[in-house]
Order: structure tokens, then sequence, then C-alpha cells
């Protein structure tokens, strides 16, 4: 037995040294093939950027096999002594439906260590990440990458970027509180397993802040007194906007300006260390130059094109290129107006219409110009989204009224959006069941899957009936916040408890409403569409003519058969 394990030590080891040595390989070659399937992108609003004086920030999950559950985790004291056990929680992983809920499932992978617990921790709600508690902390998230060498895959770190956000959300009441201890656990317990470069989108009523954080090899153990982590905050202007689209934003920095800038106590150590960033080259340091750099540009390489195409969507005026390497972009801009809520919900929703990378250009979607059968750019809006968030963090009404996450299961451009204020204590029983592998009607987000799946067979015409259906839940919805907040904020003048349980029965109410409507509208398609002819449902009637295909796909067919006659 000695034997056989001195073996595998040698093995492990030996897999370690060679991961290790990987990072002597291209950077940039190794950074494409990480980022090739990541699409998470996270758009970031200060609040006089904002058309209400919100922040605001998103997050797509988007990773097509993982777990979507939601749940609420509610407020809690506890006594004195008490310890918080830490999980080693994947981003990635699922469990079939009848072996349980992932969120129960995750304590089979208790870490062994235990960290001492506050007196009081705040309710929230969270998915593969938290999102948001019920002091308006908000959060969204997207991988970056990092540079090889840094990865640490073993299991001596304690921390993944998962279970910090959960951390933050029950601990903290700010923006910079949450990156503070963030940063401080990380260094303590270490980060990494299967986690690498990851970016935090943290916000709150008066601020928001890009965090990114990197391990720092597989080498590292608590007992060599260094960090275990290397981390860097800077803070978006408010009358500017951000975007991180699973690339290092955050170029030049100045501790000097704690206002703006924070950073762990070996950002600039842990780069010379590694040969990084060299202080004789006569270079300015730049975090992302050092620990997460990227080539290419829109231009050359469509997989990087929504950096670009963000900017050029909320800043015309400053005719940004595609062309620009988009390591030289701006860390952010000042819009050309200022951006509502709708507004950013349709920024996730963009697909690169009009655009040089449009995927419905040509002949590429289709007859129905369907924009997800052309997957050679990477989109702001994809089809493999797990669910979206979009934030707002208000500093005008307490925090329970203030903060809501607004939340969209699938793919963003068949989904609708809805409302969960921070002072929630529920949220709805179909959120934390379902899984990718096995339909199910009980489950909220196999209802917009449902739809999603019908959409796509005549795209062009079916996305015209769920933007109807969206107009009526989502706008709708969106027209009634100044009345729900008045209505909880008058309540909760007499009683914040019974304006939480005002906001929970409307968020739930227009929950179950919208996942009803969403149901019957994947009906209607089916009806509508069916045999690719017009079912009119109100005459009972099929239009004489089949669904006739555009001239365009006509004239493409001749030309592709006549190249074979």
């Amino acid at each position: 037995m000695k034997k056989i394990l001195s073996t595998l030590t040698v093995l492990t080891l030996l897999l370690v040294v060679l991961f290790w040595l990987s990072g002597t390989t291209s950077d940039s070659t190794v950074e494409q093939r990480e980022l090739s399937g990541e699409h998470c992108t996270v758009i970031i609003v200060g609040k006089k950027a904002s058309a209400d004086g919100s922040t605001m920030t998103t997050h797509t999950a988007d990773c097509g096999l993982c777990d979507w559950t939601w749940r609420y985790v509610p407020p809690a004291d506890h006594k004195p002594g008490s310890t918080r056990k830490i999980y080693r929680i994947s981003q990635t992983r699922t469990w079939p439906p009848e072996q349980g809920l992932k969120w129960d499932l995750i304590k089979k992978d208790f870490t062994g260590v235990e960290i001492p617990e506050v007196p009081h921790t705040y309710g929230y709600v969270h998915g593969v990440f938290g999102y948001m508690n019920d002091q308006q902390l908000a959060i969204g998230e997207s991988t970056i990458g990092n540079r090889p060498k840094l990865s640490n895959p073993t299991r001596t770190p304690v921390f993944n970027i998962t279970m910090l956000t959960l951390l933050a959300m029950e601990r903290c009441r700010t923006a910079r509180e949450a990156i503070k201890l963030i940063g401080s656990l990380a260094e303590k317990y270490g980060y990494g397993g299967e986690d690498g470069g990851e970016m935090l989108a943290v916000a709150d009523p008066d601020e928001v802040w890009v965090f990114e954080i990197m391990p720092v090899g597989p080498f590292w153990t608590p007992e060599s007194g260094k960090p275990g982590a290397v981390w860097c905050a800077q803070r978006v202007p408010d009358d500017h906007v951000c975007v991180c689209p699973n690339e290092s934003r955050i170029g030049e920095i100045d501790l000097n300006n704690p206002d703006y800038f924070m950073a762990s106590p070996n950002v600039i150590s842990c780069a010379v260390e590694n040969g990084f960033w060299d202080p004789k080259s006569g270079e300015p340091f730049s975090w992302k130059k050092a620990y997460s750099p990227v080539e290419g540009s829109a231009r050359t390489d469509p997989r990087r094109a929504r950096l670009w195409r963000f900017f050029d969507l909320v800043s015309p005026s400053s005719k940004f290129s595609p062309a620009l390497p988009n390591i030289e972009f701006p860390f952010s801009v000042k819009p050309d107006r200022p951006l509502s809520v709708k507004d950013v919900m349709e920024l996730t929703r963009d697909k690169g219409y009009g655009s040089f990378f449009d995927p419905t250009r040509g002949i590429r979607g289709g007859p129905y110009k369907n924009p997800n059968y052309d997957r050679s750019a990477r989109l702001i809006s994809v089809s493999q989204a797990e669910y979206t968030t979009v934030t707002q963090c208000r500093h005008w009404l307490p925090p329970a009224i203030g903060g809501i996450v607004w939340l969209a299961w699938g793919a963003q451009d068949t989904s609708c959006y809805m409302p969960f204020y921070a002072g929630i204590k529920a949220l709805p029983a179909s959120f934390s069941v379902g899984d990718h592998w096995v339909f199910n009607r009980a489950s909220a987000r196999w209802a917009f899957d449902y739809v999603d799946f019908h959409a796509q067979v005549a795209y062009s015409l079916a996305i015209e009936e769920i933007k109807k259906a969206r107009e009526k839940w989502e706008d709708g919805m969106i027209s009634r916040i100044p009345e729900i907040d008045g209505k909880a904020l008058e309540l909760y003048r007499k009683s914040p408890a019974r304006a939480s349980d005002f906001l929970t029965s409307v968020c739930l109410d227009n929950a179950e409403d919208v996942i009803r409507a969403w149901w019957q509208l994947g009906d209607e398609l089916l009806v509508k569409f069916n045999h690719l002819s017009y079912y009119n449902t109100e005459r009972r009637t099929v239009e004489r003519k089949r669904m006739e295909f555009p001239d365009f796909w006509k004239k493409a067919v001749r030309i592709f058969d006549a190249i074979f006659e």
C-alpha cells in the first residue's frame, strides 16, 4: 500500500510540474484555448451613467450544462464561537435529480476548513454565484483566465470563486467591504482549484468596482507565508460604463489613489518573481498585461468582438475601431446617453446585427435569419445561457426595496426578465429544481427552453411573437416598479417585515404568471408554425400557401445548385 501511495504521489508531482512547465508555451494560444467556450459578459453601469441613478451589473451564466438552480438563504444570527464550514463548490458540476439538489450535495465536498462565524449573516439569493443580499450588495461574474504558470489545480487552496461570493453575500454591506473580505480570505487560505482568473463586478448603491483575482501557482502552501492569491480592483467612475467579456480589464494601477484602486500586497512582486513584468523595462506596470494578456481584436478574431461591440453600442461617438487590439481599449467610457434598465436588458440580448460579424448576414442565418446557426463570433447574447441577471442598487431607497435582481432564464433573446427585490423572503419552488438531461414541467427554466426550442425552426417569425409576450410581461413589470416601490416604502415606514411580505408576494406572483405565460407561448409557437405552415388559431384555418422561403434564400439555393450541375 505504501508503495502504491508513493507511486501516486510521484505521478501527481510530475503532473503538477508538467502543468507548471506548460506556462512556457505561448500565452495567447493558451488564453484562446482556455476561453474558447466562455461567453459570460458582464456589463457595469455607474450611478451617474444610468437613467435613474442606480448602479447596475449583469451576468450571463453561459455554461450550457451547469446546474441552473437558484435558492434564497435567509438572514441568521449566530452564537459566539460558532464557525462557518467551507465547501468546494464547482461552477459546472451537476448531479442527477434523483440524487438531490446541488446545494445540499456540495456538503459532501467539505474542505476541512472552518472559519469563525460572524454574529449576523445577511439574507441573499444565489445561483452559480451570490448575486444580491438584503443590504443591496450585488455581484456579477466573468471568467478571464490567467497565465498557465499561475494555475493551481491542486486541492491545497481552500477557496474558489463561488464560495467567496457566497461569503461576501453573508457578511458584507458595501462593495469595498466585499472586495477586502474576498481578497483577505483568498490570501490567507489560498485560491484556485478548478477556478483560475476570475472577475467580479461588485456593486452597492454608490459604487461599482471591477475585482480580478488569480491563483499564484501549484506550489503555494499556507506555510509559505506568502499570499495564496493575487488580486486587484478598480472602481468604475460614477458617470462611466464598463464591460468584461471574459478578458482582464484592469490596466495601469495607482495604489496611491485608494478611492479608485485596491490590490493584494503581492500585486507587483508576484509579477516580477514570475517574469511577467520587469521594473527595469521602462514600461509602466499593467495588471492585465502582466497577469492575463490577450492578443487580437474584433477584426482579427471574432471571438474577441464583444468588447468592441459594447463600446460601439454605448459610445458610438468614440468611434473605436474594431481593429484596435482589445488589450488597448480603455477600462471604461462615458456613454453617449444614460442607460435605463431596459437598455441594459437589450444590451444583454445583442446579436451583433448590422455589424461586420452579424450572424445572419448573407445566408448564414438560413431562410428565417436565425442568429444561432453561425457561432464563429462570440456574441453578447448566447444561446447556451443558463440564465442572465441584471442587478440594480438604488441609493434613495431602503436596502430591502432599493435592490433588485432581474432574472431571465435560458437564452436572453427568447426569455423574459423577472424582478426579485433584495427584501424578498423566498423564491418560487420551481427555481430550485431541474437539469439539462431530464425534461421537467415543475422546473421554471424548462418553460423558457421550451419556447426557445420552438423558436429555432422559423426564428424570424417566432421572435416577433416572443417580443409581443415580452412587451406584456417584461415591459409591463418595468412600468410597475415605481408603483411597487411606493407601496413597499409606505409599508416599510410602518413595518419592514410587512414590506418584505408585500415584495415577496409581488415577485412570486409575477414569476408564476410569467412562467405560465411562457409554457403557453411554447404551445402556441408549436401550433402556429407547425409543418412550416401558418395555423391561424383564431380563425381555425391554415393559410393557403405554406410558409414561403424568402427570395434571398431561393436565389442562394439556385446558385448553390448551379455549382453542382
